[in-house]
């Protein structure tokens, strides 16, 4: 796979070699995330093991920061919405070519640049370790923390930032102005909806992730006071700009994933997916939805009455669209012979299994009386890790699963990818973050 020519990496512009680029730079970015995942079990596992230095107390903290921040920005975005996006969005909306390849190349060179920048702020002083959300004031302090590991964090999040709006702007154009003609958008495929409702989400809410992060920036070190309580600053207003990016963030990573589940299920039971026309609906609700409940990460800041019943009601209500997506996907097994025919069709199964798992204990979170006896505890961590860590991996692998002979131009062996893929993985997750629940219930703190 790898070319030898020097500098292809560099120079090329080929929209099939840049998705495959980034996968691999997905893979690579994920195992150093997996194995800091690891540093945090092997350290939790029991009460009398210390393997991270007690001299230095904040190392704990900067691993689940660099951790959170690897697997969100650095593995699932450039692993479905850029691989997948890249090498299949023009196949699938017939268009020879991205519309500016040039600039596709370049959001694909920013990724380990960003990637450099954040795994370099481990080696400042005591590093970054304010957790994935940068809060301040704990950012903001120029006593308890490195701000030059903040600082570094910070900019290495607005280069992949950057890297996401070119190749938004990208796809949004491609499908608008380079699809085949008589593809009109009536007839788009669910996987070309996916990836185009997830761009336009990108470029509405990653600007205000930037404006919330460089104001933090000047806090730090130009004097003034957005987030200083001191002096009439608001570190909750912190909080606000960042979850209007944060909770849309979520569904930024899981759209592409429905997308490749929808592509695959229909695929391997050649027939249409059953319900195409709602599902596009139900993504569209979704992200809409979607964009409008971020508080409900805010239920123990003081929201007033009203506020909470306005984020309750409007969280619940995303679980219509969803569950149409899930029901859409059942019914399309049932109308087929239904049957193991590939990995890819058992990875699949698994991810309708998880995020419907996941999606229901989101329902629960998003009850604002049940929220502030569950927030901060394990119950968060277990909720957004069946979505994410096994959702939206697993979606990453049934892409690699499904697409491995145009990826790789060969095909693996279907009986190691069954029993190593799915079924190891799949009770490896399950026996991690099922027992994280009862955790929760038993109000143990996520830090």
């Amino acid at each position: 796979f790898i070319v030898l020519n020097r500098y292809a990496l560099i120079t090329n512009c080929n929209h099939k070699t840049l998705g495959l680029y980034y996968l691999w730079f997905s893979f690579i970015f994920g195992s150093y995330g997996f194995l800091l995942s690891v540093i945090l079990r092997t350290e939790l596992y029991s009460s009398s093991l210390r393997i991270i230095a007690q001299e230095n107390v904040n190392l704990y903290n900067m691993i689940f920061t660099i951790h959170g921040i690897i697997m969100i920005f650095f593995n699932i975005m450039p692993g479905l919405f850029g691989g997948f996006g890249n090498y299949f969005l023009p196949i699938l909306c017939g268009s020879p070519e991205l519309a500016y390849p040039r600039i596709n190349s370049i959001s694909l060179l920013l990724q380990p640049i960003a990637f450099g920048l954040v795994i370099l702020s481990t080696a400042a002083e005591f590093g970054g370790g304010t957790g994935w959300t940068l809060y301040p004031p704990l950012s903001t302090s120029l006593m308890s923390l490195s701000p030059v590991a903040v600082d570094v964090i910070v900019i290495g999040l607005l280069v992949s930032g950057i890297a996401s709006i070119m190749s938004s702007l990208n796809f949004i154009t491609t499908v608008m102005h380079l699809r085949a003609k008589g593809l009109t958008l009536g007839i788009l495929s669910v996987s070309t909806w996916s990836l185009v409702i997830t761009s336009v989400m990108l470029l509405l809410t990653l600007p205000v992730l930037t404006g919330a992060v460089l104001m933090l920036l000047s806090d730090l070190h130009f004097n003034t006071l957005f987030y200083d309580p001191t002096f009439a600053g608001d570190p909750v207003l912190y909080q606000h700009l960042f979850w209007f990016f944060g909770h849309p963030e979520v569904y930024i990573l899981i759209l592409p994933g429905f997308g490749v589940i929808s592509h695959v299920i229909s695929t391997n039971y050649s027939r249409s997916l059953f319900g195409n026309q709602s599902m596009i609906l139900a993504m569209s609700c979704i992200a809409i939805l979607g964009s409008l409940v971020w508080a409900h990460h805010m239920y123990t800041t003081g929201l007033e009455i009203d506020t909470r019943a306005y984020f309750t009601s409007t969280t619940i209500l995303i679980s219509i669209p969803t569950g149409t997506k899930v029901f859409n996907w059942i019914c399309t097994y049932m109308g087929s012979n239904f049957g193991i025919t590939h990995s890819s069709s058992l990875l699949a199964l698994l991810f309708v299994c998880t995020f419907t798992f996941g999606g229901t204990t989101g329902v629960i979170l998003g009850n604002a009386a049940i929220d502030i006896a569950l927030h901060d505890t394990y119950y968060v961590i277990a909720h957004f890790h069946f979505v994410l860590s096994i959702g939206a991996i697993i979606a990453l692998f049934t892409t690699v699963s499904a697409f491995q002979e145009n990826f790789f131009g060969k095909h693996l062996r279907e009986n190691s990818i069954i029993i190593l893929w799915s079924m190891l993985f799949f009770v490896g997750v399950i026996l991690t973050f099922l027992p994280m629940h009862f955790l929760g219930f038993n109000v143990m703190p996520r830090r």
